[in-house]
């Protein structure tokens, strides 16, 4: 990585007449927030950032980084644990948080037109006087933007139900990696002809970069039950879980915070009123038409009850049923009181296997001398461990990755998969080959180089970046080399 004064002073002062003034850093200090997002162990400080306002922005500065031969990588709130924002050869960071307009709402036809740098909740707060909502919630829902959203297919606790980001995404306008804006599907339903929109979302940056998202909006249910539950073990909460799931019922979240986790929130300002001496507490929410809601609520609460609910708590209003979920949302938040740093894994496992890599995982954890925090999607089986390290110290940092390896292979192992709403990033590259043979990674890349031919945006994620897959000369010489 080129300094601030050797790194491609004509492209510098091409972006700072292009963007104005405040709108590119490139002083070392100014340029330090943006050498990771919040997978802290892997930093990499870019050479620029760039705060671009429009789609002719994004398109104009694409352009003069593929004149330079400059690496570029898009970000948005900075908020994802894979590395997906991290500027891996250093190059042009394009921040889009100042891209932050909701363009338009349609009610009747319940959609929107954002653009990337809006805020998650910010959407569902504009149009609940509607009745409508954004459907997907992230636990970093209030920070998180939907542009990064977009990029790692992010998912919920909600998303039990209602799916991921790319069940809720009609359309982009999207500048690929040639430096074309490219506009596919839009605010119409069931457009004929390849669903182009389903292979952008996810693609993680490395295919373009989004300035205009037309989202889904779902109306409010009617009725919403929240119920908590605490039991003396987790293997009785995942037995719960099973148990509703194979009687038929969809909640709209099934989540599990363990005993280490529920210490954690009810020694912070985010206290939920967990029971502390349970060994686990479940969290169910329920939602829809309010005729049969009772009945419905009955049913899981007999559930619960069987496999050895030690009380079964239902939020009497919205205002407790918002503290009940704010302890579960900024779980991982509330980690930053007990060490510098923390590492968030997310391998997703099939239900019926979750109790055997529950155990698993605290015996990683004696292994690599790690204390386990688990809070996780229990309804699809999306395990989110949570380790408390020191970045300071270099032998606790190689014994965190060592045991997320080990962690990722476990998931693997029995019939999971490497992430569920993450992404893959920088974090996950080099296990691909566990899921994927090079036949396959090879065509996956083939396709990204339809998008990408350069391979300078967003470079080294996803991919094992050796010769089989990765573009043989694409690192043949500094990415970041101006001329």
């Amino acid at each position: 990585m080129m300094n601030s004064a050797t790194f491609a002073p004509r492209l510098l002062e091409k972006l700072r007449k292009l963007l104005g003034p405040g709108a590119v850093l490139s002083e070392p200090e100014e340029l330090l927030t943006y050498e990771c997002d919040s997978l802290t162990i892997s930093r990499v400080r870019p050479d620029a950032v760039v705060f671009p306002r429009s789609g002719e922005d994004v398109e104009a500065i694409v352009k003069l980084c593929l004149e330079h031969e400059v690496a570029m990588t898009p970000r948005g709130a900075g908020t994802g644990i894979s590395g997906g924002a991290l500027p891996a050869v250093g190059g042009v960071l394009v921040e889009c948080a100042r891209m932050n307009r909701i363009l338009e709402v349609n009610r009747d036809d319940r959609y929107a037109l954002v653009e990337p740098g809006v805020v998650n909740l910010d959407l569902s707060k504009a149009v609940e006087k509607d009745g409508l909502y954004y459907a997907p919630d992230p636990s970093s829902q209030a920070s998180c933007t939907l542009g990064g959203n977009v990029a790692e297919n992010s998912g919920g606790p909600h998303c039990l139900k209602y799916g991921v980001t790319v069940n809720h995404v009609l359309g982009l306008e999207i500048v690929l990696g040639t430096g074309e804006r490219l506009v596919v599907g839009g605010p119409e339903e069931g457009l004929a002809g390849p669903d182009l929109v389903g292979l952008l979302v996810g693609s993680e940056g490395t295919f373009g970069i989004v300035t205009k998202i037309w989202v889904r909006l779902t109306p409010l249910p009617e009725e919403v039950r929240t119920l908590l539950a605490p039991f003396r073990t987790m293997v009785e909460a995942g037995n719960a879980v099973s148990d509703v799931i194979a009687d038929g019922i969809l909640p709209a979240a099934l989540e599990i915070l363990d005993q280490m986790t529920i210490g954690l929130i009810e020694d912070s300002v985010h206290k939920a009123g967990y029971p502390r001496d349970a060994g686990a507490v479940l969290l169910v929410e329920l939602d829809g038409l309010e005729a049969g809601m009772d009945a419905l609520e009955a049913q899981v609460e007999e559930i619960l009850a069987r496999n050895g609910a030690l009380s079964i708590r239902a939020a009497r209003d919205a205002h407790e049923r918002k503290q009940l979920w704010a302890g579960r949302k900024n779980a991982f938040g509330v980690a930053g009181r007990i060490s510098t740093d923390i590492y968030v894994q997310d391998g997703v496992v099939p239900r019926s296997r979750l109790t055997e890599v529950l155990r698993s995982l605290e015996g990683l954890g004696r292994k690599h001398g790690f204390t386990v925090y688990n809070v996780f999607h229990a309804g699809d089986g999306n395990i989110h461990p949570l380790i408390a390290y020191d970045g300071r110290d270099a032998d606790q940092v190689r014994r965190v990755v060592a045991m997320g390896e080990e962690i990722l292979r476990l998931c693997v192992s029995v019939g999971g998969a490497l992430s569920g709403e993450h992404g893959i990033g920088v974090e996950k590259k080099d296990f691909m080959p566990l899921l994927f043979t090079e036949d396959d990674l090879r065509r996956m890349a083939d396709v990204k180089a339809v998008f990408n031919p350069t391979l300078l945006l967003n470079p080294r994620k996803v991919f094992p970046t050796h010769p089989c897959v990765e573009v043989r000369h694409a690192f043949s010489k500094p990415a970041t080399e101006g001329r």
